[in-house]
């Protein structure tokens, strides 16, 4: 379940400092780098103990709910990555293409990661459309596939209207199209949305992509290492779940 709306983070000492990391950081990092820029150092560097910048309330924003159609893993992981992103976002699709991949096939295929995904629409009318698309997609059990085909490159500059929305849930397999227009149109779909986008305003989140491994910020579609380290960290730092499983998705 998510974390209500009247519990926002304000209720984390440093409410300042989180901010910071969720939202402004997470500007500073998807902004285009300055010339000559490396990329690697950002506002998001990642500390090998595991405590630092780790926010324990935090981790309750992890649902590790079975039936959640938008994640990927085990939901007895010991780390959980979830994701406040946007379809129409450059970034993001660059973190999807070159670095998602990788993790998911280092970590979630092995159950140490469980990747949640957060609609956080924030460029208009087509990012809206492909947010409810995207959960719609999910309904029928396609949310990955289509995540696959929005992301693809070259994808957004063909925009999110409603034919291209469909060839989308086409290449990604749906197999009711019907419904998923029904689905993507409906009052359902639009809560849906409007539930994440709200948690990511709750958190500070004021651009995309922006991430919580476990209880710490990362901001931007920051290099491999950002992340696997992050991971792995917060791996060794999370108590034993034991050797049963809830499932994976």
């Amino acid at each position: 379940m998510s974390r209500s709306k009247s519990k926002p983070i304000a209720i984390v000492s440093g409410v300042a400092v989180v901010a910071v990391l969720a939202g402004v950081a997470s500007y500073t990092a998807t902004r285009p780098p300055s010339p000559g820029a490396s990329g690697s150092s950002s506002l998001a560097e990642v500390s090998a103990d595991p405590s630092a910048g780790v926010y324990a309330e935090l981790e309750g924003y992890a649902r590790r709910d079975a039936s959640d159609k938008l994640a990927l893993g085990r939901v007895d992981a010991p780390v959980v990555l979830i994701e406040y992103a946007d379809f129409k976002c450059g970034y993001c699709g660059k973190f999807a293409r070159d670095t998602e991949p990788v993790l998911v096939k280092k970590y979630v295929e092995k159950g140490v990661l469980r990747i949640e995904w957060r609609n956080f629409p924030i460029f208009g009318e087509e990012s809206e459309a492909a947010a409810r698309a995207s959960w719609a997609a999910g309904q029928q059990g396609r949310f990955w596939e289509f995540h696959k085909a929005a992301y693809a490159e070259g994808a957004k500059e063909k925009g999110f209207g409603e034919e291209r929305l469909a060839a989308l849930a086409k290449e990604a397999g749906v197999p009711d199209l019907a419904r998923f227009r029904q689905d993507r149109l409906g009052a359902v779909s639009r809560e849906a949305v409007s539930v994440d986008r709200g948690q990511g305003y709750d958190l500070g989140v004021s651009s995309t992509p922006s991430f919580l491994i476990n209880g710490r910020p990362i901001a931007g579609a920051q290099p491999l290492e950002a992340f696997t380290e992050a991971i792995e960290t917060a791996a060794k730092a999370a108590p034993s779940k034991g050797a049963s499983s809830k499932g994976a998705r």
